[in-house]
């Protein structure tokens, strides 16, 4: 691996660069300090909300791009560079559908904000981990004045074997995709990392021979492409560990910091040169 080639880093929140708590560590910051300086582009890139991933990386909000909503939303310093929607008729028609998967809990994500339905305050506590901003409204077809960027699915029986199946006719037209265990996503057929993160390569001239991400989950496969330098993490799906160049460490190991030090060592070794 020639690491001092890398210009640009990309990489997904939960699973990859937040551990099991759901925190970015001390660590991190100080290595994005060193990146920073470097000259290396970071793009946070999550199915979480965007309000929900600068507030987790508050402290650097200004200095990096966010891809959200598993990439129907790309943001730099406020500013959308990116919208990829679903239209309302499709949007109706999956709500239909999912009213047939009993014990099933829908989050709307909208630009604006989240919107979901009151399941009880147990699934708010849970839904408010990944959406900073939201609102609870009696009936999700009757959101008007907000844009569609993604329909977010909790079923505690399991995304893959349980809602998987009831959407994967749809596939020729909509991103369908599990993203985590008991959430699966659906979204625009454009709207996905891989095609996101290729936009700003495009705008910075970076190719992906110039790219490391890192990723754990299938939400994650198409941005694995886009890089030379993919690594999956230790606790990846076996999807992503198939599709990755490389593997690291686990997220509650501190992947993500361990190669980024890697990489800083070499790019620094090059300029000593």
């Amino acid at each position: 691996m020639d690491l001092a080639k890398v210009k640009m880093v990309a990489t997904d929140m939960d699973g990859t660069l937040l551990n099991n708590k759901g925190e970015v560590s001390q660590h991190f910051f100080e290595l994005f300090e060193e990146l920073h300086s470097l000259g290396v582009t970071f793009v946070a890139a999550s199915g979480r909300q965007y309000y929900s991933i600068i507030d987790k990386l508050k402290p650097i909000k200004d200095d990096i791009y966010v891809i959200a909503e598993n990439g129907a939303l790309t943001m730099r310093q406020g500013k959308e560079l990116q919208t990829t929607e679903i239209d309302r008729q499709t949007y109706l028609e999956l709500l239909d559908i999912i009213k047939t998967l009993h014990g099933s809990q829908v989050v709307l994500c909208g630009r604006k904000r989240g919107y979901v339905e009151d399941h009880g305050q147990s699934f708010i506590d849970m839904f408010s981990e990944f959406y900073d901003r939201y609102q609870i409204v009696e009936n999700l077809a009757d959101i008007t004045d907000d844009q569609y960027l993604k329909i977010a699915i909790c079923n505690h029986k399991g995304a893959e074997k349980y809602l998987y199946p009831a959407f994967k006719h749809l596939e020729n037209n909509l991103k369908v995709k599990v993203s985590g265990e008991i959430w699966l996503d659906l979204s625009h057929n454009l709207a996905n990392k891989g095609y996101a993160l290729q936009q700003l390569q495009e705008s910075y001239n970076i190719s992906p021979e110039e790219t490391m991400v890192f990723g754990d989950y299938n939400n994650d496969l198409e941005m694995m492409t886009r890089a030379t330098y993919s690594f999956a993490m230790e606790n990846a799906h076996p999807n992503v560990k198939a599709i990755a160049n490389y593997t690291t460490k686990s997220n509650n190991d501190n992947g993500v910091e361990y190669m980024l030090h890697k990489m800083i060592k070499a790019k620094k070794a090059v300029i000593n040169i």
